[in-house]
């Protein structure tokens, strides 16, 4: 903070060489009593707030303005906010339990939201194992093994894809965007001699992590050089995203443990797991769309988690009543 102070006052005395009447802007010396208040300001803060841990033990970027909210990736670029969740039925599209989070990963939300559904559930009269065997389906952003293990610990069907379920989907393979085939493991030949992957443009690949383990699977990690991938006219078949710069190859050994997200891709690739998770987007779009478009509630108005969450639920608690005007009488 010293050091950016100083740079400020030598670029600020560079101004004050300019011609041009005294009296027409701030002078010097208010601009460095403004900057040393912002000082002052962001000292205090620092020293009233903890770090945020993150994933991994890696900490996240703090907030000033709201330090309960988070950077999120938008169809609009990248936004500070909150991912609004909701735990909705299939019957008529009643949202159980809803809460916002300051994070916009979903890899960890589907406890938090389990067990507020369980909470709400027995406080109207039903028991602790009211969730046992009950279908749940999620997108492929919530397939990590956090999730899948509450899952199974609360006994719930559960339909939670990877993200590369719809590359299996043979119903998919007609799709335009599959006919340029991205190169899979099988199109890099192994040297076992010097335990390097040559890539299909013959470039290799070398060893960088012997064992590293994945939602149960266990793997080792060759890496391509940057230069080689840079210039490569197969980077587009090669590499995923646009920002990739250069390959990783992992190469599964094994496995750890139960693998419960192998056996959820294996659940999802049947006949009933292809039947029921389609079923998702019928019941949870809907909802999402009606607050947003029809409620117009397209962001939050407020700051801090507790009063995003309560404007959240309010919304949410607008849509049940509705719920309960169109469907109640059925039940009176």
């Amino acid at each position: 903070m010293a050091q950016l102070l100083e740079k400020q006052m030598e670029a600020d005395q560079g101004q004050d060489d300019l011609p041009g009447p005294r009296g027409s802007g701030p002078s010097r010396q208010q601009q460095v009593e403004k900057l040393q208040k912002k000082a002052d300001l962001l000292d205090k803060w620092l020293t009233e707030n903890q770090p945020k841990p993150g994933a991994a033990g890696r900490e996240n970027q703090s907030n000033v303005t709201d330090n309960d909210s988070a950077k999120m990736m938008t169809s609009h670029g990248a936004v500070q906010g909150y991912n609004s969740q909701a735990f909705i039925d299939a019957k008529h599209q009643v949202i159980v339990h809803g809460e916002a989070f300051g994070n916009g990963q979903d890899h960890g939300h589907v406890p938090p939201m389990l067990e507020g559904t369980r909470a709400n559930l027995q406080s109207i009269g039903y028991g602790a194992e009211c969730l046992a065997g009950k279908i749940l389906t999620a997108d492929s952003n919530y397939h990590t093994l956090v999730n899948l293990k509450k899952c199974q610990e609360m006994g719930l069907d559960a339909y939670i894809p990877d993200r590369k379920f719809r590359n299996r989907d043979p119903r998919f393979a007609t799709q335009k965007r599959r006919r340029s085939r991205k190169f899979t493991l099988k199109d890099f030949h192994h040297d076992g001699t010097l335990d390097k992957y040559i890539c299909p443009h013959g470039k290799l690949l070398k060893l960088q992590v012997k064992r590293c383990v994945d939602h149960g699977n266990v793997y080792r990690k060759y890496v391509a050089a940057e230069q080689d991938c840079r210039g490569c006219p197969l980077r587009a078949r090669c590499l995923y995203g646009t920002d990739a710069k250069h390959k990783h190859l992992a190469v599964p050994i094994g496995t750890e443990g139960i693998n419960l997200s192998k056996q959820m891709v294996e659940k999802i690739e049947t006949e009933p797991g292809r039947r029921i998770y389609p079923q998702r987007l019928a019941i949870v779009e809907p909802v999402f769309a009606n607050i947003r478009s029809n409620k117009r509630l397209d962001r939050f108005t407020l700051r801090g988690k507790i009063k995003v969450n309560i404007q959240w639920l309010l919304y949410c608690l607008v849509h049940n009543i509705e719920k309960v005007l169109n469907y109640g009488l059925a039940y009176a």
